[in-house]
Order: C-alpha cells, then structure tokens, then sequence
C-alpha cells in the first residue's frame, strides 16, 4: 500500500535540527505510483552497548510525525495534486499528527510501548500520573501563548503599523505580563518568516481543537474496549486520513463525528473540566 523511511538518529555536521515527515513520492492511479514518506528525528543515537533511550519528548514527537506519515501513506485520492498531504488547508494540516499526540497519554498505550532497555519493566504508574499532571502544568499559560502568537501573526500581516505597535496593541490583548522592550519575538518568529505558516500559525491550535476532538470519540466508546475502538479507528482511517486534499476540511470532520467540532474537548486536554 505504502513505504515510509524512518531516519531517527541525530548527525550534527549533516542534518537540520527537529523533527519533520516528507511525503517523498505521492499516491497516483494515473501513475501507478505507490506513497512514499521519509520520517525524520533527531534523537541521541546508540552509544557503544547503551542503545538509544527514547525521552518521553521524543516518543511523542515520532506519533507525531508519524501521523503526518499515516495521512500521506493511508490516502485512497487517486490524483497526486490532492493525494495524502498534498493540498490539504493548512488550518487542518496538523490535525492527524497532533491526534496521534494524545495516545502517549493511555496508560494502556505507553504500558504496550515502553519498557526498561535492561530489565524490560514497562513505565511505572507513578511516574505515568507524573506525566498526566505535567501536561497540564500552567496549562491556561501555554495556550494564551499560542493564542497571542497567533494573533501577532494575522496582526503584522494585515496592519501598516510599526512592529512594536503591533506587538504592544495584540500583548494588552492577550498576555498577562506584559513583553519586555527589547522583546524580539517578531525577529525570532520563524515560522512565519522562513517557515510555511505565514498568516496560518493558528493552525496549530485550530487544529488542536479538531484532534482532541476527534479524541473524544475514542474515549467515548471507552479506550480500553478494542471492539468499539477498531470501529471508530477504522471510520477515522476512512475519513481524515483517506480524503487527504480531495474533500473540505469542515466535510471530512463531518463526516469522522457526525458534527461540527466542539472547544469543550480541547479545555480538557488543558485541565478544564
């Protein structure tokens, strides 16, 4: 069906630093090509008898980066132009891999996955709950953050004002302590400078708002009944991960939930009951 090439380890004089899919070859009847992604990370690699050990950052950058690869590889749009991750809207293109984000956190899940490299142990329980509570931890903070990011990006788009008055007038908005002066978060700001989110940075959390979301359909048949579980995955396998740039964003949502996505989903990823 598909082939992906995983490049885990880390080469300083050779490779760009992060973490990031590649859809290398895409999917086309007319072509009879098969998709192809590379998954790329940047992990310590083996030294001498110590394999690499994974931190828990890096197990949830790869099911990240993996559901980039899973929307690419999983398309069944015969035509390349819209196949997998080609042409999908932006305000959705992280939506599959922020989604594979939320099994690092079931227990099941990491009980499955993880394991002592020299006794074979699985991660304890305590040390699990350790990590629920810090996903939450100032959880209101980390997102006013990217709600302020994003509106700085749409602001220094679409105002003729000076760069500090933009940052000024959107910090009175949405921070509660606010930038120092010699703040340079506009300078530094690459992803809307040398990346691909110019104008689009509140996809990250649009798209957060469809993930957990789309979450909460797992959850709701209860994440521990493999039955009911098969059956929401395979109709998100049917949806968000075939239609790839072929269907409206808003449609193939529809179509996984049956609704329109609802915030109630994200506010509880954040701590908010």
């Amino acid at each position: 069906m598909a082939s992906f090439f995983l490049d885990p380890y880390s080469r300083p004089n050779e490779k760009e630093r992060g973490s990031w899919t590649m859809s290398f070859i895409s999917k086309s009847n007319l072509l009879h090509r098969r998709p192809v992604a590379f998954l790329v990370c940047n992990q310590l690699p083996p030294a001498g008898s110590v394999p690499s050990l994974m931190s828990f950052s890096e197990i949830k950058t790869l099911f990240h980066e993996f559901g980039h690869a899973l929307q690419h590889m999983l398309t069944t749009v015969p035509y390349a132009m819209a196949a997998g991750l080609s042409n999908i809207e932006w305000d959705a293109i992280e939506f599959p891999s922020q989604f594979m984000e939320n099994w690092v956190y079931d227990s099941s899940t990491i009980a499955l996955i993880s394991g002592h490299y020299q006794t074979g142990e699985p991660l304890p329980h305590a040390a699990f709950e350790q990590l629920l509570k810090a996903r939450q931890y100032r959880g209101g903070s980390v997102l006013l953050r990217q709600v302020f990011l994003s509106a700085l990006d749409m602001k220094l788009y679409t105002s003729s004002a000076s760069w500090m008055s933009v940052v000024e007038e959107v910090a009175e908005r949405f921070t509660v302590m606010k930038p120092l002066h010699e703040d340079c978060i506009p300078c530094t700001f690459l992803h809307i400078f040398s990346g691909n989110y110019a104008a689009a940075y509140y996809a990250y959390e649009w798209a957060e708002v469809l993930s957990q979301d789309a979450f909460g359909a797992f959850e709701e048949v209860g994440l521990q009944n493999r039955s009911e579980v098969s059956k929401v995955g395979r109709r998100f396998r049917d949806t968000v991960l075939s239609l790839g740039g072929g269907t409206d964003p808003k449609e193939v949502f529809r179509m996984f939930r049956g609704r329109d996505p609802h915030l109630k989903f994200l506010l509880k990823t954040y701590g908010h009951d």
